[in-house]
């Protein structure tokens, strides 16, 4: 997949300081970057990396059904401490099946179905999410070692898969919420999620 840089800018957070930068990647979506870079040689170094798929229930409307928020929080502030990092932003919503069919997949949750159940229901994979576009932008940044902050073996062996070199997988240690004890259960068991 090829990728294209649209724009970067200074983006200050409650997180410290970052630059955004805006990406295509040829099919219609777009993904972002935030680059904390100021005590780091981040291409010689292994980074600290947060590949975090959108979740705009989660991450802006503050759903607690997910871990997503708290996962996305605790990478900013552990790359903040760290003076050096790289959140990718992915337009993967919903284990890269959409909003709408999120939606969905919510309703058959509220019916007994787990996440993955839902999501074959509604005629998908279990995850539909591809991390190619992931290895690109760390590509396009000259990065080629990381320290990857994340439960999910997917993405480390997708990443590898790609060229990128995972030194170490930092865990996110969520605590569950009695919204989220069940989703998080079933990405143990049936996503192999390091939980």
């Amino acid at each position: 997949m090829v990728i294209e840089k649209i724009a970067d800018a200074f983006f200050p957070t409650r997180y410290g300081n970052f630059r955004i930068y805006a990406f295509a990647n040829g099919v219609g979506e777009e993904h972002l970057a935030l680059l904390r870079c100021t005590d780091c040689d981040h291409k010689s170094a292994s980074l600290p990396v947060r590949i975090h798929s959108r979740c705009l229930t989660g991450d802006a409307l503050t759903s607690i059904r997910c871990d997503c928020r708290s996962q996305l929080e605790k990478s900013m502030r552990y790359i903040e401490k760290a003076g050096c990092g790289l959140i990718i932003y992915l337009n993967q919503e919903g284990r890269g099946i959409g909003l709408g069919n999120k939606i969905k997949a919510y309703s058959l949750q509220d019916q007994g179905l787990d996440t993955a159940q839902a999501n074959l229901k509604l005629g998908f994979k279990v995850d539909e999410r591809d991390f190619s576009i992931a290895a690109d932008i760390l590509k396009y940044f000259g990065i080629s070692k990381i320290d990857l902050l994340t439960n999910n073996p997917d993405k480390v062996s997708q990443l590898e898969h790609y060229g990128i070199s995972v030194i170490r997988r930092i865990p996110l240690s969520i605590r569950p919420t009695k919204y989220n004890k069940k989703y998080l259960e079933t990405k143990k068991t049936k996503f192999g999620h390091l939980i």
